[in-house]
């Protein structure tokens, strides 16, 4: 599919707008997206990526302006703050994601429905490693949820499953 403002190069981003149950798609290249400084296509006020990020920081858990003292949290390596990250949604280094990392943990659940975790998609080549190793992840959670519930023969199901598997990975 070519993209939608050049007509030359590959769509290789695709957005969807939903207005007023109205759906538009929007598809153009890397060039293009560089070139309107990661403005979404078709936004009329030049919404950014980061303008989403920062709008989804500025509301805690309970949909309420977050107000708290943690807005004046610091990287020690580049000075930035929370603040000045709700407000930009981006990092000034590295170090920013470990220094507000467990104020960021709401955020992800809300982008990654409920996950803190971002799962692509597995390549054909090792896909049956990667996926095997994810399944004994899941179990391992499934484990230790039956665990604490104490459900034992659950527990003695999923710890047999998991053996299983680690096993196939071995040979």
């Amino acid at each position: 599919m070519l993209c939608q403002e050049c007509q030359e190069r590959q769509a290789t981003l695709h957005f969807t707008k939903i207005v007023n149950g109205q759906k538009t798609e929007f598809h153009i290249c890397e060039v293009c997206a560089k070139e309107k400084g990661d403005a979404l296509p078709g936004m009329n006020n030049s919404f950014s990526i980061h303008n989403l990020l920062s709008g989804l920081l500025s509301f805690d858990t309970a949909g309420t302006v977050n107000q708290s003292p943690t807005q004046k949290l610091q990287c020690p390596t580049c000075g930035l703050t929370f603040s000045q990250f709700s407000r930009s949604g981006r990092f000034g280094c590295a170090d920013c994601y470990k220094e507000f990392g467990d104020r960021l943990e709401p955020m992800l659940r809300k982008v990654h429905s409920g996950n803190v975790s971002h799962f692509g998609k597995i390549p054909k080549r090792s896909g049956n490693l990667i996926q095997t190793k994810r399944e004994i992840q899941d179990l391992k959670k499934k484990l230790q949820q039956s665990i604490t519930n104490e459900e034992f023969e659950q527990s003695a199901k999923l710890r047999d499953q998991i053996r299983e598997l680690e096993h196939k990975l071995e040979t």
